[in-house]
């Protein structure tokens, strides 16, 4: 029989689960004499935390304890008053921080966390983490700047951290099928992507919203909630969601689903660095001749074009264009007239296009994928519109904590559709379009004393060396100014 528990025994567990250390056949009895048949003994579970317990951090952090197979022991969420309420209620016995650094130096037995707070504290809270050896989940978009994610993808090499980007898409089984049609030259050479949303649906492309301290709900930890951004009093409108909207917190609408809709023909085509981008805006106009200018907000709206380099997959180089706000292309004549783009009422989707035919997908996050593949000769394959799965996300969590138990390029590891390796690179070509879209936005006096815009062009890009060759300003973009105390 298995003896007690003790501190050495717990020293050994947390060994065991980092770095999957060969076990003498004696260390574990079989589950169902333990404890009945699904039995997990508690030498061979994984201590989870979460930080950032509410919205999606409360499913999250459910579906990384695989049905309470895995230990959740503790919290971290700067308002416990607000959705952080149910993954209390969820796991009673988990200890509570506001203070993700605080969780991560006094609870040494943590093996992994999975990380769900707004996009600008993705990359500070995942290296603290990292730092000591915890596997990482992180939301997408994996950080919010290029720099961040490409330190983040050379620490979890660096480190051996077990990670995945919850874009949870990626480990839905009917890729594979678009993966199949590309694979077998169903549509020829790619040339052509096109990428668009119905988002933002929260405030964008409007003035900061007025500091009113007096409005901080008791139970908010401001501060904290500010983590690497600038010290502000508290705002209103910002926490819990419509930071979505503000650079200095969110990514806009890119950020939010680019993710889910670019990861479909970024992995099925093997993409990489796209080597250029460039950006055009919405503009509003409350006063005649003089376009609304808030650099702080998002845009209502806006048209990106990357390029990219053949690969093996699309044997061509590729233009993929990005389109927000409701922008949506043009139908193709090979798809009925009467049949959506992309998902339902064509509101988001994804057209691959090449010289044979046009393969056409819906967001890939929780959504049915509906993957369609058009050919010029008048051959279609539908996948399902109504997708079945086992369990939530695909799986997506639960994968994860099954790679962090086997260990760091376990078979398991390998396995992951959105480890670092490649949510990685992926991220840095979605926030591409951000810095495109920012540096659209540049503006500075001339020689008659009037404000021009000088960033309105095609940048060219040197993705292993993160810098735009033909405009340094732009470079500004690529990474942020931490504030003290959550530097990367």
């Amino acid at each position: 029989m298995k003896s007690p528990k003790n501190e050495n025994q717990e020293n050994s567990r947390r060994s065991f689960i980092k770095n999957a250390a060969i076990v003498s056949s004696i260390a574990f009895v079989p589950r169902h004499v333990l404890g009945g048949v699904g039995f997990t003994a508690p030498s061979d579970q994984l201590n989870i935390a979460a930080i950032g317990a509410g919205g999606k951090g409360a499913s999250d952090i459910k579906n990384a304890s695989v049905n309470g197979r895995e230990r959740i022991i503790a919290l971290c969420d700067v308002d416990f008053n607000g959705s952080a309420k149910r993954s209390v209620e969820n796991f009673p016995k988990a200890k509570l921080y506001a203070d993700y650094r605080e969780m991560l130096d006094k609870e040494k037995d943590i093996d992994a966390v999975t990380i769900s707070t707004p996009d600008h504290v993705h990359g500070p809270a995942a290296s603290y983490a990292m730092h000591r050896g915890v596997h990482v989940y992180v939301q997408k978009p994996m950080t919010h700047n290029i720099q961040e994610a490409r330190l983040l993808t050379e620490m979890a090499r660096d480190k051996k951290i077990v990670t995945q980007m919850g874009n949870q898409g990626g480990s839905n089984p009917l890729l594979n099928m678009v993966q199949g049609w590309i694979d077998s030259d169903k549509i020829g050479k790619v040339s052509k992507v096109q990428v668009w949303t119905n988002r933002p649906v929260w405030p964008q492309g409007i003035p900061f919203p007025k500091p009113e301290p007096s409005k901080k709900p008791d139970d908010l930890n401001w501060d904290l909630w500010l983590g690497p951004a600038e010290h502000i009093p508290f705002t209103p409108n910002l926490h819990p969601f419509n930071w979505r909207g503000w650079w200095d917190y969110g990514t806009g609408a890119l950020g939010d689903v680019g993710c889910h809709l670019i990861d479909i023909p970024f992995r099925t085509l093997g993409l990489k660095y796209p080597t250029d981008a460039e950006a055009s805006v919405a503009s509003i106009y409350t006063d005649m001749w003089t376009a609304d200018y808030y650099p702080k907000s998002c845009p209502p709206a806006s048209f990106i074009t990357l390029h990219f380099d053949e690969t093996t997959k699309s044997r061509s180089p590729i233009e993929m264009t990005w389109s927000d706000g409701g922008i949506k292309p043009s139908h193709p004549d090979i798809i009925p007239a009467d049949s959506d783009i992309g998902g339902r009422d064509s509101a988001n989707g994804v057209l691959i296009i090449g010289e044979k035919g046009i393969i056409s997908t819906n967001i890939n996050d929780s959504s049915p994928l509906m993957p369609k593949l058009y050919l010029n000769d008048g051959t279609t394959d539908f996948g399902p519109e109504v997708e079945k799965s086992d369990e939530p996300e695909y799986g997506h969590q639960r994968k994860w904590v099954d790679a962090c138990k086997a260990g760091f390029n376990s078979a398991e590891h390998k396995a992951l559709t959105s480890s670092f390796d490649y949510a990685g690179p992926m991220t840095e070509t979605v926030l591409m379009g951000n810095l495109a879209t920012r540096s659209y936005m540049l503006q500075r006096e001339n020689s008659a004393g009037k404000a021009e815009f000088f960033g309105r062009k095609k940048l060219l890009w040197d993705g292993e060396n993160m810098r735009i060759t033909n405009l340094e300003e732009a470079n500004q973009f690529v990474g942020r100014n931490h504030r003290e105390g959550f530097k990367i």
